[in-house]
């Protein structure tokens, strides 16, 4: 390249000794155009020939690349290979296997939403009363025992000792319950009676602790009943004193025994119907 502008040079200088100076400028001019085009020409060049280094570099990579996968095909054809022992039968047994592991993860997932929606209503269900029936008296408690709601009503807010007529401020917090008891169509309260282990001798109609603790809950369950609340949603139970917090040993022990709770649960037949719901979409979509 450089001989070409060398020559071009010398062409130049020997012309300019026979030609105008009108025609060496014309010389000249196109002299510097060529030059110019080489330059470009010299530029592309240098370009192309990094262009096809960076290509090349790329071709290398991919051959190694290939042979690589080629590799891994190889492998891989082994291993399906080994593999033929498998037969039929235990292809089809490891097939329903698997279906079955995508049953039970389904119906552990649909359990967990609803143990998430129970959770949730319970939650609920206990800010509610609380919200009603308030937290300043020590002898009401609203608490949660085995995920069902209940409210526990010392025996000395509610009735006399022996007795089963029901206190006026009884019905004062009766009533507060009766509120949420009857936001919640959907549920139902059990009224337990408890009582302490001194005998009952009064008399009457009633024969010992088992006559008394059902007697106290049928007498809330009428309470209640008066105050709104739907008979289908009521039952009423007594556990007599077979099933005390503490030792009966001392007087204010009796007290904390002798006590009446309302557990507020979802219906029965609901929850079948829930669970007969949930199979019966299971099986449909299998």
């Amino acid at each position: 390249m450089k001989k070409i502008v060398l020559l071009s040079a010398t062409a130049l200088l020997l012309l300019s000794s026979c030609v105008s100076k009108k025609e060496f400028a014309a010389m000249e001019a196109k002299q510097k155009t060529t030059q110019d085009l080489l330059n470009t020409a010299t530029v592309k060049l240098n370009s192309c020939l990094e262009d096809k280094s960076a290509v090349s570099a790329r071709a290398i990579a991919l051959q190694e690349q290939l042979a690589n996968l080629k590799d891994t095909n190889k492998d891989l054809i082994q291993t399906t290979q080994g593999m033929t022992v498998l037969t039929t039968k235990g292809a089809s047994n490891l097939e329903k296997s698997l279906e079955s592991l995508k049953e039970k993860d389904l119906k552990i997932s649909r359990l967990q939403d609803a143990l998430t929606k129970k959770d949730s209503v319970t939650l609920a269900l206990v800010t509610s009363l609380k919200k009603e029936v308030g937290l300043n008296d020590e002898d009401i408690q609203i608490n949660v025992e085995k995920s069902v709601v209940f409210i526990s009503l010392s025996d000395k807010l509610l009735f006399k000792t022996g007795s089963y007529n029901i206190s006026d401020r009884a019905n004062e917090i009766l009533g507060k319950v009766a509120t949420v008891i009857n936001g919640k169509p959907n549920f139902e309260a059990m009224v337990e009676g408890h009582t302490d282990n001194v005998p009952y001798n009064r008399g009457g109609v009633l024969v010992d602790n088992w006559d008394l603790s059902v007697k106290r809950s049928t007498s809330i369950v009428r309470a209640l009943q008066s105050l709104g609340v739907k008979p289908e949603q009521l039952i009423a139970a007594g556990r007599g004193d077979h099933l005390p917090l503490v030792s009966n040993d001392t007087a204010e022990n009796r007290a904390i025994n002798r006590r009446t709770k309302i557990y507020i649960l979802p219906k029965i037949d609901q929850f079948y119907e829930m669970i007969e719901t949930e199979m019966k979409a299971l099986s449909e979509e299998n």
